[in-house]
């Protein structure tokens, strides 16, 4: 027959910290509340399919506005706004040529996130 058992029993860490180098050498090495909040929003401007796939398109080349729109059967002011969040995070860069905008990736460090993401996700 089972017993009630109390919640207090149930503690896993009765003691408020049991290896201080441990936590010591973590606690050093954490990084920084700036960076971590870079690092939230680098991964909030990824949390979107749309977005994913804009950065999809320009691994393989650089594309103004309206070709990204065709490519996913998107209007303009849509990618427009999925290419603003990516340009705020540094994700995507644009140069203007005339009246045309072209919108390629930042750096390769694009290029890995997304290919370790993917890597990671077919595991």
């Amino acid at each position: 027959m089972l017993k009630n058992v109390s919640k207090e029993n149930d503690e896993l860490c009765v003691y408020h910290v049991i290896h201080e180098d441990i936590v010591a050498q973590v606690k050093h090495g954490l990084t920084d509340d700036y960076h971590i909040q870079k690092v939230a929003e680098l991964f909030r401007a990824l949390n979107d399919p749309t977005r994913l796939k804009i950065i999809n398109a320009l691994l393989l080349a650089e594309m103004c506005v309206c070709d990204i729109a065709s490519l996913l059967n998107m209007t303009q002011p849509a990618v427009s706004h999925h290419l603003k969040v990516l340009r705020q995070t540094n994700l995507v860069t644009y140069r203007r040529k005339g009246k045309i905008v072209y919108y390629a990736l930042s750096d390769e460090h694009v290029r890995n996130v997304f290919y370790q993401g993917l890597l990671h996700a077919s595991e």
